[in-house]
């Protein structure tokens, strides 16, 4: 079967909180499906194949392929799960495009979802690392983060104030999202004075717990442009999931990203990403990888991130506005997170991102963390790929 071109042509989410008492798993499931549904004009009878995803050892509950289908709609339907870490969201994205770009399906429906209210985030990801080499250092998510932000901050001085400046600007745009949980704006002295969770970082530096379900619709050029004429063509897709164990990974400079998005970048003929792209929606869990991950993007010279944040050219209205959505600190349903980011970045293509809007989008970049400092990213254009 040859490559089809394949472009997004709907996405639904669901308003994100710290707690959904309300619904149970595929109740929560299905107000993202029916969103995307929604949007894209479809029912769920025009859906060739479902792609499904979340931190199932969070919730402790294995098969969600199986026992979602009430809320998915995928009864007598091809379902194929896919769950990789915090990167669960991006390769679901990754995923669904390449089951439509093979020809085996012409509409393929993606969910992430995370109910981490019914959930030991902590308690998970502790044992999810090896017991001698990782789990005794690494307990939980946060002291590998803080780990890298120390190493970072040793080599190139940066401090805690820059890193809240990040803070700031991802809680300002979360104001102006619906969905977006945290919609309350900081200051730099609100964010240096809450407490304190692991050194360096503190409690406002980090992301939240969220309950939440994303879904987007792909869909061939055989039929997209018969779906709708507001579309966001995915042009390339890269993934590195280098590492099997944190302690093998570069603390303050995040490989797998830099390595990406030379990929994609390549691909895509990118010489200069700060003039050519115009929107990032960064998985970006805590503040200072506000600072790092642009540079591994190739947005900002090695030790040169603050600098970048500090001048407003990530701000909306800057030379390119990174999270307008707020990202993931103001809302992190973490199987859900990473394919957030590509919804986000469909809005902007497609011109539906309401107040969080940047103007004149054509290119644009998603990304996905996770792991052992994982990963993913995808390139989106208002503009049919031409390979």
């Amino acid at each position: 079967m040859g490559k089809k071109r394949v472009a997004i042509v709907g996405t639904g989410q669901t308003f994100h909180k710290s707690r959904r008492p309300d619904v149970n798993g595929q109740e929560l499931i299905n107000e993202a499906v029916q969103k995307a549904l929604e949007d894209a004009d479809l029912t769920i009878k025009d859906i060739d194949a479902i792609i499904i995803g979340n931190m199932d050892h969070f919730e402790g509950i294995n098969y969600v392929d199986c026992w979602s289908v009430d809320g998915s709609g995928g009864t007598m339907k091809p379902i194929v799960k896919l769950t990789t870490g915090g990167t669960t969201g991006s390769t679901l994205a990754i995923g669904g495009y390449h089951m439509v770009a093979s020809g085996l399906f012409e509409k393929v429906l993606i969910i992430g979802w995370e109910k981490n209210s019914e959930s030991d985030t902590t308690g998970a990801i502790t044992t999810a690392f090896d017991p001698v080499w990782d789990r005794l250092v690494y307990a939980g998510a946060v002291s590998g983060l803080a780990a890298e932000a120390k190493s970072y901050m040793a080599k190139y001085g940066v401090t805690n104030k820059d890193a809240a400046r990040v803070v700031v600007r991802d809680r300002k745009n979360a104001c102006n999202n619906p969905y977006a949980q945290l919609r309350k704006a900081v200051t730099i002295e609100e964010v240096l004075n809450s407490p304190m969770l692991s050194d360096p970082m503190r409690l406002l530096d980090m992301c939240p717990r969220t309950d939440g379900s994303c879904a987007v619709i792909m869909a061939s050029e055989d039929v997209a442009g018969k779906i709708t004429d507001r579309l966001d063509w995915i042009w390339a897709t890269a993934n590195r999931h280098t590492y099997s164990y944190l302690g093998d990974a570069t603390f303050g400079h995040l490989d797998s990203l830099a390595i990406v998005s030379k990929e994609i970048y390549d691909k895509a003929g990118i010489t200069e990403p700060c003039k050519q792209i115009d929107v990032v929606e960064l998985y970006q869990p805590y503040s200072f990888a506000g600072i790092m991950w642009i540079e591994a993007l190739g947005l900002a010279e090695l030790g040169k991130g603050a600098e970048y944040i500090w001048s407003g050219a990530t701000d909306m209205g800057g030379e390119l506005p990174i999270n307008p959505s707020g990202g993931v600190i103001a809302s992190n349903p973490i199987g859900a997170t990473g394919l957030i980011r590509c919804a986000e970045i469909a809005l902007q293509v497609t011109g539906k991102a309401d107040a969080r809007q940047v103007p004149d989008v054509n290119l644009a970049i998603s990304t996905g963390f996770g792991g052992c400092f994982w990963s993913d990213i995808i390139l989106h254009s208002k503009n049919r790929p031409d390979f």
